[in-house]
Parts: structure tokens; C-alpha cells; sequence
């Protein structure tokens, strides 16, 4: 799916006025995150708290199926390294809890990244199919909503970058010293994170 059916919708979504400067469709980088926010930790079960220690990081290891959070900390930051920074309730933070659904989504949706001459945006699609036609794209797409926002102020700077084997991440970094990657797919190009970055800092 191309990017010019959410760059359609998301001009629907934006206040009366407000002028987009450009969209990507992208996906949170895959690694360690920033700290959830508060209220997030307050609403985790009783019996998922963040303890685990040595056997949560090695029951993480031996069956997926089997979650701790410290355990998933672990393998994520060994495996794909680090994917944000921040403190529970900070921009990064906050901006990557709108993206993971809880409880978990039985559903796919694409994350979309929206710049305005006011705000920075992340909105989300409706559920997207693996396999799509032209009908359900287009739902996808009439499903958009925005998930997060934060004034232009709020963002300190932003660039596109190599991380390990992947040319393509777009770091995020905000004016409370939290930030957050995002990608694309190998096979994808670069430009829409490319002209995030430049709306984002003018560069």
C-alpha cells in the first residue's frame, strides 16, 4: 500500500487549517523500549509484574510463548539492540505505548507518522490483511485515527541513519531527552523517513 491514500485521510484528521508536510507509513524499531508510562504499569496483572530475574530471562529464551518483561527486555536489547530511551511517562515513552496495544491486538495495523506546521503525529490504520485487495486497503485506510500527538516544540531533533544491517531507522529524539526509532522493511525505501526528518527539523 502506498502512502498517498493516508496522506488523503490524514488531511481529514488534522485541525481546520493545518497544513501537512509529510507522511510515512513505518513501525517502531524492534529492540529494547522506553519504560512504559504510569498508568500502564498501574493496569498490568498482578501476575505479570516486572520481576523474573535469571529464569524469566531464560524461560524468555527457551519458549517464546513463556513472556516476562525483564526477560523480554533482555532478549530484545540482545537481539535488536536499543530502540528508545525515557522515562516512564516521557514523550518516547508514551508515543510507543499508543502502538502497542493492551492486551495485545488480534489484528495488524500500519503505525503512520504525520508532520503538520503545528504538531508531530502518530496515527494508526484499521486492521490490514497480509494478503489485501484494493477493498481492503481502502478500509485500512478509512479506518486511520489519530493515537498520539505533540506540539513541533516537543521534538529535538530527528534523523535517518544506519543501525546494524538496516540503513533505514529514523531516530526521534524529543526535547525531554527521551527517543524513539522507527524503520521500514529492507525491500522499502528510505525517502518517507528521509522527509520526516527534514519537516520535522527544517534540514
Amino acid at each position: 500500500m502506498t502512502d498517498n491514500g493516508y496522506q488523503e485521510r490524514v488531511g481529514q484528521l488534522v485541525e481546520p487549517g493545518e497544513r501537512v508536510l509529510a507522511v510515512a507509513k513505518t513501525e517502531v524499531a524492534h529492540g529494547a523500549l522506553p519504560a512504559d508510562p504510569p498508568a500502564a504499569d498501574s493496569a498490568e496483572p498482578s501476575g505479570s509484574g516486572r520481576g523474573g530475574g535469571v529464569s524469566g530471562v531464560l524461560l524468555n529464551l527457551i519458549s517464546p510463548v513463556i513472556s516476562f518483561p525483564a526477560g523480554d527486555r533482555f532478549v530484545d536489547r540482545i537481539t535488536h539492540g536499543i530502540a528508545g530511551r525515557g522515562a516512564p511517562g516521557s514523550a518516547a515513552s508514551t508515543l510507543q505505548h499508543s502502538r502497542r496495544p493492551v492486551p495485545p491486538a488480534t489484528t495488524l495495523e500500519d503505525t503512520i507518522l504525520v508532520v503538520t506546521d503545528q504538531r508531530f503525529l502518530v496515527c494508526a490504520s484499521g486492521p490490514v490483511k497480509l494478503w489485501s485487495n484494493k477493498a481492503d486497503d481502502e478500509r485500512a485506510v478509512a479506518g486511520t485515527r489519530i493515537v498520539w500527538s505533540a506540539p513541533r516544540a516537543a521534538v529535538a531533533d530527528a534523523r535517518v541513519g544506519w543501525h546494524r544491517l538496516n540503513p533505514k531507522r529514523l531516530r526521534i529524539e524529543f526535547t525531554d531527552g527521551s527517543w524513539l526509532a522507527f524503520t521500514v522493511p529492507i525491500a522499502e525505501p528510505g525517502k518517507p523517513l528521509r522527509e520526516i526528518a527534514a519537516a520535522l527539523t527544517g534540514r
